[in-house]
């Protein structure tokens, strides 16, 4: 898989398509976020992460990528691109973070089956990809399992989760569509002074609310979580209320509009109150 993208990467920047590609880059025994800026450049350390190891290297690329685009406003920029992050990338075009989606150009792999199957993805590859082969979707079995437990025993196994929390904003930082400027969990019209970050369980609730109609289910939160609080789960739950409730999927290409999305047309607008 490897080879191919990386073919498909060098040709692009070689043939002027792109300025700069947004990838990974692995560097003794670590992968993280790169912007390549030449053929020769990919030629060194050019990763797509451990696709089948147990420490996959995933990270926020559509918001990285966002922010590449925002801070030049001429040039045209390739990206790497799983299902989840075109989902994010889609999730931040109907959010207005993104002004000229035309200057990116996307680079698309598909996951493996081991790698779906861990993160129950519900679309392990992009609409297009370069390299990669289709796997089945994955059903919601982790949250349907907490739905057959009654009511009681939600409210304790939540419990028991939450007062794991150490309140890092990991799940926050590493979300690739949580944009705001000004945080709500850290708003002092919202947070008695002192009490930041707010106690459980009202930290992740307030988090989970912000979510709504906005989560595309790439399950970063729970991955980056040290705590190891399955928040995906609460997360997908609040997902699938929104569509029951409105019939709107998170993620998916076209006009269609979380009902939470009330930005308008101001594309510069990135308030906590959104």
């Amino acid at each position: 898989m490897i080879d191919t993208v990386k073919k498909h990467v060098q040709s692009l920047l070689d043939s002027g398509q792109i300025t700069a590609f947004l990838g990974l880059k692995e560097e003794n025994g670590n992968v993280f976020p790169y912007l390549f800026k030449s053929v020769e450049d990919v030629e060194n350390g050019f990763s797509v992460g451990d696709l089948n190891g147990p420490g996959q290297a995933r990270y926020p690329l559509a918001k990285l990528l966002m922010r590449v685009v925002k801070s030049d406003a001429e040039n045209t920029y390739g990206a790497l691109f799983r299902g989840c992050d075109e989902r994010a990338w889609n999730e931040l075009l109907k959010w207005n973070q993104v002004n000229a989606p035309e200057r990116v150009i996307k680079v698309g792999i598909a996951c493996p089956e081991e790698l779906a199957q861990k993160h129950e993805c519900r679309k392990p590859f992009p609409d297009e990809f370069v390299a990669g082969d289709k796997t089945e979707p994955v059903g919601n079995v982790s949250v349907q399992e907490v739905m057959e437990k009654d009511l009681m025993a939600r409210l304790a196994y939540w419990s028991a989760e939450f007062d794991r929390c150490i309140k890092c904003y990991g799940c926050r930082d590493v979300c690739p569509v949580c944009f705001c400027n000004v945080c709500t969990l850290e708003q002092d019209s919202l947070i008695k002074t002192g009490d930041i970050p707010p106690e459980n369980p009202m930290f992740h609730l307030t988090r989970a609310v912000h979510m709504a109609g906005r989560c595309i289910d790439c399950n970063l939160c729970t991955e980056a979580c040290p705590a190891d609080i399955p928040l995906r789960i609460l997360y997908k739950k609040v997902a699938e209320i929104i569509t029951d409730e409105f019939g709107y999927v998170t993620g998916e290409y076209g006009e269609s509009k979380s009902p939470l999305n009330i930005l308008g047309s101001d594309p510069g607008h990135t308030s906590a109150n959104d």
